[in-house]
């Protein structure tokens, strides 16, 4: 009877886990009856959240690929000036994946202002980049007028955003019984156990909870003993003794009668090896499918990107660990001086964002990755691009370390004193195909690798604000002054100073070197151009012709960081002139000689 009642427990708490967003709406409004006493503005505004949201969002919950695309609509509705929802293809399931464009689309052309593409969930089970990316989106809109910060970043700046970009196996993380590792791919089928059948056997849920936990035996002579700290969890007995249990693996059977117990799931593809940099055939890094690009994700993430030049950075959020992280993923590659410095400096200033978090490098700190999507944005397209590690057990106690023989102390400690046990599924007797009576048990899906509740908002602000952090530097460029002087006989010299104050130059070295995206240009108007010059050495007035189309003088590269560049024409006519250089990370900006 307790089990039963348990069960029925267990159940009740995943249907509301998973309310609809109808339910969480209804719930809103009723907190907003006009007779209430206490107005939900408040007496005193918190700092740092919109006073008073239009599109009020729970910020302690997970969504579905549906309920994701429902919360951008009502944003699109209710900031129609600063929010679009569009696709940018299908998943394999035939889902859309949802693009959020978000930026001031009454001060210029969304397309062409400095953009920062970022995405989620590309690995199924690493879901909290959805809601971040959704709280990026939001906390932008709803900041809109009140921060003078957030106006000048939208008027500037585009922010493309796709919040999963694996909708399917998304859905299936979240509604189907997994473990907090699975699914870590998409929903087209794989043979991945290599006998030569599509099985596709999967996770076994013997007591119906939602969970994929473990399984354990009582042995005399077991290899397990309960862990002084917490008895819920085992640990290995000390050398010389005996145990008292056996731990049988991952919570399943052997559904397809070839020796091993859920081996395969579903997919068996890697989405975030499937990209056409440094891409290796499946038998050499299993995931990578047939071929770059192969996969319908990929691909549409591929076709946007590479027909908008103006994307200058790119945030890909996963889970977990606590990382800021950088390519190069192969030993093969190495990334450009000038871009590491640039690299460097995000980092650093990342980690003072972030907490409990670290800067590094993805095969020398982590290990080899053949064909991830990092080392295309920034090796294939020129794009500085982070792929943050979300989440780090640093923030159950604000310390480092997860101490026990198994690792497990820390979030024992965490679940007991701060979540009450929630996290754990109580060791439960059940019946086993093949192993006979056994118990199942342990911790959640939906946590170790995922915040709980009352942390996700706080971690999602924080990474947000890093990524917006690396928006803001990206290139801007500015014509910063005009000079005339009359030369005689109708001539006049116009010399114009261009400067890119950010941190990011207009053009990253991996960008310049491999001719990426077109040079930067500084047109001259208001007279017939004789000639032009890059100004090489100003205080020497050594100076460099161009002799082919002289009206725009193309730049290789404008750095960052407030470096001038002097450029030089001759003209027939007095003027006014007016400049402007146009870049395609890096925007374009006018001014009117006097």
């Amino acid at each position: 009877m307790t089990t039963m009642t348990n069960l029925k427990t267990r159940s009740l708490f995943a249907a509301l886990a998973f309310a609809s967003l109808a339910t969480v709406a209804t719930t809103l409004e009723a907190q907003q009856r006009p007779g209430d006493r206490i107005p939900l503005t408040g007496a005193l505004e918190a700092l740092g959240s919109p006073r008073n949201p239009k599109v009020p969002i729970l910020w302690d919950r997970w969504y579905d690929s549906d309920q994701l695309r429902e919360l951008a609509e009502r944003l699109a509705r209710a900031h129609p000036d600063y929010v679009k929802v569009s696709s940018i293809g299908k998943s394999f399931g035939g889902k859309d994946i949802t693009l959020i464009t978000v930026t001031n689309f009454k001060v210029g052309d969304a397309d062409k202002k400095p953009a920062m593409w970022i995405d989620g969930n590309i690995h199924s089970n690493e879901i909290q980049g959805s809601e971040f990316s959704i709280y990026t989106a939001w906390y932008l809109a709803e900041m809109a007028g009140q921060v003078a910060a957030v106006d000048t970043l939208l008027a500037q700046r585009t922010l493309y955003i796709a919040p999963t970009i694996n909708p399917d196996a998304r859905d299936h993380y979240l509604k189907q019984a997994n473990t907090a590792s699975s699914p870590r791919t998409g929903l087209m089928p794989r043979d991945n156990d290599g006998d030569g059948l599509i099985d596709e056997d999967g996770p076994n849920d013997l007591n119906g909870d939602g969970h994929i936990t473990q399984m354990r035996r009582r042995n005399p002579n077991g290899r397990f003993i309960e862990a002084p700290y917490d008895k819920r969890i085992l640990i290995p007995a000390p050398a010389g003794t005996k145990g008292e249990w056996d731990i049988l693996g991952q919570e399943g059977y052997d559904a397809d009668g070839d020796g091993s117990v859920s081996e395969d799931g579903i997919g068996g593809y890697d989405p975030n090896r499937n990209w056409p940099w440094r891409w290796v055939p499946q038998y050499v890094q299993g995931g990578a499918d047939w071929w770059p690009g192969s996969l319908p994700e990929t691909r549409a993430v591929l076709n946007f990107v590479m027909k908008r030049d103006n994307i200058a950075g790119a945030q890909s959020y996963h889970n977990s660990g606590g990382m800021l992280l950088r390519g190069p993923g192969v030993p093969q590659d190495e990334y450009r001086p000038q871009d590491v410095a640039v690299f460097d400096q995000l980092g650093k200033t990342g980690e003072q964002i972030l907490p409990g978090y670290r800067y590094m490098i993805v095969w020398k700190d982590l290990y080899t990755v053949w064909g991830g999507e990092l080392d295309w944005f920034y090796g294939a397209r020129g794009v500085l691009t982070f792929s943050n590690e979300l989440f780090t057990p640093f923030l159950y106690f604000n310390r480092t370390g997860n101490t026990g023989p198994t690792g497990q102390e820390e979030s024992s400690l965490f679940d007991r004193l701060l979540l009450l046990g929630e996290a754990f599924v109580p060791w439960t007797k059940v019946q086993h195909p093949q192993y006979g009576e056994i118990e199942v048990g342990g911790f959640k899906k939906n946590f170790g690798r995922v915040e709980p509740g009352f942390l996700l908002q706080s971690d999602a602000h924080r990474n947000m604000m890093f990524t917006l952090y690396q928006t803001s530097e990206m290139p801007l460029v500015e014509v910063d002054s005009i000079e005339t002087r009359s030369m005689g006989g109708g001539l006049t010299e116009v010399t114009a100073i261009v400067i890119n104050r950010k941190l990011a130059p207009t053009h990253t070295q991996q960008d310049v070197e491999n001719k990426i995206s077109r040079p930067d240009h500084v047109t001259l108007t208001g007279g017939k151009v004789i000639t032009a010059f890059r100004v090489t050495n100003p205080l020497q007035n050594v100076t460099e012709e161009q002799t082919l189309d002289p009206t725009t003088i193309k730049l290789a590269n404008i750095p960052g960081g407030g470096v001038p560049v002097t450029v030089r024409w001759i003209v027939e006519g007095s003027g006014p002139f007016t400049v402007t250089v146009d870049s395609p990370k890096g925007g374009s900006h006018s001014m009117r000689s006097r």
